[in-house]
């Protein structure tokens, strides 16, 4: 069995996701009772925002590159980024990784191109929906990506920051769904990718009739298989 190493903290709610969720899925695909080794490696969200919203994207990938030394020094055999934001330098942390990194944004666009949706509506932190981190990668499997205005942005943005700080309010998750669900119906849009980790904290599959796409299950399940 392999070590999965998982950069965290970004956020630590989502986190406790990423492990419990491991744990759960790796013990039913091998059902022998056994248990995962996973290695935690919590950074600085309120540090690696900074450099996000300052663009310093060489701080950013240091930073990644730090915590993924940690991870090797702790025995870990392979690594993820448990965040979909700062898989907006992925690449560059990739090339200069001593190990292999399991990509959430690979991983998603794989499951969305399976499903067969042709357009698909992608929500998230304001520098992943404005980055262009999905539309990019989803255009070589000629899927279009539709983002929200920039109001909208704004309005998912901030109940993420509440998310990521622990709060839940019911009239947030209210007000996420009924903006989701007019940019759905107007684009004909025919799926909707949880690009935040914390997303799937407010947002369930029967809350809206479209295929959503929880990327950090889709996560998870890549670093088990790779397991």
């Amino acid at each position: 069995m392999k070590k999965i190493g998982i950069v965290g903290g970004i956020a630590p709610a989502s986190t406790l996701d990423y492990y419990s969720g491991i744990i759960k899925a790796y013990r039913a695909k091998t059902n022998d009772d056994s248990y995962p080794e996973i290695v935690i490696d919590s950074v600085d969200m309120t540090e690696m925002l900074t450099y996000v919203t300052d663009s310093d994207w060489d701080s950013l990938v240091n930073m990644l590159l730090n915590s993924i030394t940690n991870l090797v020094n702790a025995g870990a055999n392979f690594a993820a980024i448990a965040s979909n934001t700062p898989h907006i330098v992925f690449d560059r942390v990739k090339g200069k990784s001593v190990l292999p990194l399991i990509s959430i944004v690979d991983a998603t666009c794989v499951r969305v191109w399976q499903k067969g949706c042709k357009k698909v509506v992608v929500i998230g932190t304001r520098f992943t929906m404005s980055n262009g981190l999905y539309s990019d990668a989803l255009r070589k499997y000629d899927i279009t990506v539709v983002t929200p205005s920039l109001n909208d942005q704004t309005t998912i943005h901030n109940i993420i920051q509440k998310l990521e700080d622990g709060t839940f309010v019911l009239e947030d998750k209210k007000t996420i769904l009924a903006v989701v669900s007019g940019i759905l119906t107007n684009q004909n849009a025919d799926g909707l990718i949880l690009g935040c980790t914390e997303l799937p904290l407010i947002i369930k599959d029967d809350d809206l009739d479209t295929l959503i796409f929880n990327t950090t299950q889709i996560h998870i399940e890549s670093i088990v298989d790779s397991m």
